[in-house]
């Protein structure tokens, strides 16, 4: 009796320890070479105290409790992968895992198959693919340039435009932590060194409520850890841009976890000061990032980085002489926890810190080809003085706190993120205006600008989102979500609902589609990626920009591990900042200071200029469709790679009483990067791209240049006047005519079109630990048409000078040679 009782107080006793154990969840799929997309047997994976291991033909099925799971794949001669799955009670199965080998380049890791509720227009770029990209020079956003709506703003930086968006509308995103200027050397390179990272992952439109404060798209970033399979391990490398060096191993002792640290720095500075004795731009980055696995389920990660570009330049030529300084200082800091919440829950802790400092100046002379009398010397061009400086700060104190459970077959989201932004702008212009800006407000020294613009803002942002993802029905899934945010900047309350769902047609074919509203609340953090200055006081009333977006596509798996995707996508604008136009008191006492004869009255501008005085006037549309073919990871023996797109898109703008193609509205672009191995040491990549030509305003023609009459010359007794300005000889002088707001992008420029090759030599193959290359950007020497500057010449058969436009801002050829190197 005794005995009986005591199994039974046992058996309850042990019940309810038994009823909250999950029950164990499947979780199968296959494990394959992300190279050659082959099958690797044998090997391991390890979710908590679960443990599989794959058979001949890479298959495994794991069991493991639903909710948040780490899961760790391990294979010999290939990298460890470790990702995190939240799995639903239905389990997953179908899941690729792609490991990447371990030859010494290819650090990259991805889980090959989506979220079954992607949006459309996401797209992942590995490391690889960025470092060994003809033409990228190992910048990331060079890379995604060769993407479908994608484009470059120009050839020289890194500025995209994505999808009739603006520069200043994309949002950057490093480990959750917002970087507000991921660009170095004026944007020859980026913030971004692809040995440490493990994936780029970009969003073009229909980007989930989890981020917000931005209209196009969405680049997030992701650092991989440092190794654990050594105590010490790393890789060196010289590109045309900077010499890299990367160390990485686990922790000492007992302590589980990594460590990474790397520098990069440029060298043609240090060489080519000795030769000319002239200080060139120059950058160098330091980071380092540790992990640390307190006990299972509880990981902290820490993470620094401090940048410093010092762009000293002196120019000492016939048509220019001067000095101009570009130095940007760069610090950004965050920790992350990491903390399971029993079987079903995960919590993600981060605290950053940024700060970006920049400061830019120009004091030089040029000769301005753009403005002269009808007289056949060339003397007869005068000098334009440009003096201005630049200087923005931007602060960001931001905490974010994420959290993700799986309840029965629902993954739900939550979170929320605050961050407190200190901001300030000085913009001072002594100089010369800048001739060819069209708009009043342009950075490149409309007329519009004051000549000093100082201004700061202290603003809380925050924001908050709750996201459902969950099946429908056997082929289909469904993620809706729902974002708050309250930017310190207007005040507003602001609300985006966002759907985005998927349909697996076929085995092969499946079907996304997303749709939701977008804001993005003024700020000097977004302007500084902008083509205009606008002055963000606190007497300027404002609300934040507004988009909604909706896209649509289909994707099919074809033979040869060949995948195409088609989409179209549609946007819509709505309170978008522009500068004001003059007020008609300011116009009339601007012209009033013109003392014209009557017969030149007719040269003197009397349109209303666009100034840097903000309103929410603006108003858009954005639409097209895109084609997509990749096959980045073909089939084992198959010696083709890369990608190829095709994008047909229109993007207006509705301003100052008029609809107008937007700065960046391309018709057409298409890019191929293509790569062909002829043997496992030899291999030849090309990029090209061709694309129309991006919207310009066309010069009306010319008119008499006006000069101040600061010492009363013409004798009236008035000194703040504009009187007719004229050469040595008397006869007037002109300058391009650019016309009003009537005018603004009425031509296009030229066609854009580039090839760049590379060819790469591994002396031991794919396992070796050398890689050399020799790459020529632009291998044809296309002198591109980044702008059309109006140059004035002499007419002999007029009376004043005729206008032919010159191609400007273009890479020439431009060859280069590289080493990589990994112990």
């Amino acid at each position: 009796m005794i005995r009986l009782a005591l199994a039974l107080v046992l058996l309850v006793a042990a019940a309810p320890a038994e009823a909250q154990r999950a029950p164990a969840i499947a979780v199968s799929g296959i494990v394959l070479d992300a190279g050659t997309r082959a099958p690797i047997p044998d090997a391991r994976l390890t979710a908590g105290q679960a443990q599989a291991t794959t058979d001949a033909g890479g298959h495994f099925s794991l069991a493991v409790p639903a909710g948040p799971v780490t899961l760790l794949i391990e294979a010999a001669g290939y990298f460890p992968l470790t990702t995190e799955l939240v799995v639903p009670e239905a389990g997953v199965t179908g899941a690729e895992l792609a490991l990447a080998r371990d030859s010494g380049f290819a650090t990259s890791i991805a889980v090959t198959a989506p979220p079954p509720a992607a949006a459309p227009a996401t797209a992942v770029v590995t490391p690889v693919e960025v470092l060994r990209t003809p033409g990228a020079l190992d910048n990331v956003f060079r890379a995604l340039q060769s993407l479908p709506g994608v484009a470059a703003t120009e050839e020289f930086g890194s500025r995209l435009a994505v999808r009739g968006g603006s520069p200043d509308q994309n949002l950057t995103v490093m480990d959750g932590v917002e970087v507000h200027d991921p660009y170095r050397l004026f944007g020859l390179t980026s913030a971004f060194n692809p040995e440490t990272i493990a994936r780029f992952e970009l969003a073009t439109g229909g980007f989930s409520v989890r981020h917000g404060d931005r209209l196009s798209s969405l680049l997030e970033v992701g650092n991989r850890d440092g190794t654990r399979a050594a105590p010490l391990a790393g890789s060196a490398s010289l590109s045309i841009t900077d010499a890299n060096l990367v160390l990485e191993g686990k922790l000492p002792g007992r302590a589980v976890g990594s460590w990474l640290v790397t520098g990069r720095r440029t060298y043609y500075d240090l060489v080519a000061a000795r030769i000319v004795n002239q200080d060139f731009p120059a950058f160098a980055d330091l980071q380092a990032k540790g992990v640390w696995e307190a006990r299972p389920g509880r990981t902290l990660t820490v993470f620094g980085l401090r940048s410093r570009q010092d762009a000293a330049l002196t120019i000492d030529e016939d048509d220019a002489r001067g000095e101009f300084q570009d130095d940007t200082d760069n610090d950004l800091a965050w920790a992350r926890f990491d903390l399971s919440i029993g079987a079903r829950g995960q919590s993600h802790t981060i605290a950053g810190y940024s700060h970006t400092r920049s400061a830019f100046g120009v004091d030089a002379s040029f000769e301005n080809t753009s403005r002269r009398s009808n007289a056949p010397a060339e003397e007869s061009y005068g000098l334009a003085n440009v003096v201005f400086n630049r200087a923005l700060s931007v602060k960001d104190v931001s905490l974010r706190q994420e959290l993700v459970f799986a309840l029965g077959t629902h993954v739900v989201e939550s979170g929320f993120e605050a961050h407190r932004l200190a901001t300030s702008l000085r913009f001072e212009i002594e100089g010369d205006r800048n001739p060819s800006a069209a708009n009043g407000s342009s950075a490149r020294g409309g007329a519009g600008l004051p000549d000093l613009l100082a201004a700061s803002q202290t603003s809380i942002r925050s924001g908050a989102w709750i996201q459902d993802t969950f099946p429908v029905g056997s082929r289909g899934s469904l993620q809706a979500g729902l974002r708050w945010d309250r930017p310190g900047s207007t005040g507003e309350m602001l609300v985006s609902p966002r759907l985005s769902a998927a349909l697996r047609v076929t085995g092969s074919t499946r079907v996304r589609a997303a749709v939701g509203r977008y804001t993005q609340s003024p700020g000097y953090e977004k302007l500084a990626q902008s083509d205009y200055v606008l002055e963000l006081t606190d007497e300027n009333t404002l609300r934040s920009e507004r988009a909604t977006q909706a896209s649509a596509g289909i994707e099919r798996d074809l033979a040869g591990g060949i995948g195409l995707k088609v989409e179209g996508y549609y946007k819509r604008f709505t309170d978008l900042l522009i500068g004001r136009l003059e007020t008609e008191a300011a116009r009339l006492a601007r012209v009033a200071r013109y003392d014209f004869p009557a017969d030149l009255r007719s040269n003197i501008p009397a349109d209303p200029l666009i100034t840097t005085v903000p309103a929410n006037d603006g108003r858009g549309r954005a639409y097209g469709f895109d084609i997509f073919a990749s096959r980045t990871s073909p089939p084992a023996g198959s010696r083709i790679s890369g990608w190829a797109s095709y994008t047909w898109g229109r993007t207006t703008r509705d301003a100052y009483g008029r609809r107008f193609d937007f700065e960046y509205d391309r018709r057409h672009a298409w890019s191929m990067v293509a790569a062909y191995r002829f043997t496992p040491r030899w291999e030849l990549a090309a990029t090209s791209r061709i694309a129309s030509g991006f919207p310009r305003t066309v010069p009306l023609g010319v008119r008499v240049a006006a000069v101040a009459d600061a010492g009363d010359i013409d004798g009236d007794g008035t000194t703040d006047e504009l009187r007719p300005d004229r050469d040595a000889a008397g006869r007037l002088i002109y300058e391009v005519d650019l016309g009003g707001v009537a005018n603004l992008n009425g031509g296009r420029l030229p066609l854009f079109a580039r090839t760049d090759v590379r060819a790469t030599w591994r002396p031991r193959g794919a396992a070796g630990r050398w890689e050399l290359y020799a790459e020529i950007i632009n291998l044809l020497n296309r002198k591109n048409a980044g702008a059309l500057e109006p140059r004035l010449e002499y007419d002999p058969a007029a009376d004043r000078p005729r206008i032919v436009d010159e191609r400007d801002q273009s890479i020439p050829r431009l060859p280069t040679i590289g080493v990589r190197f990994r112990f």
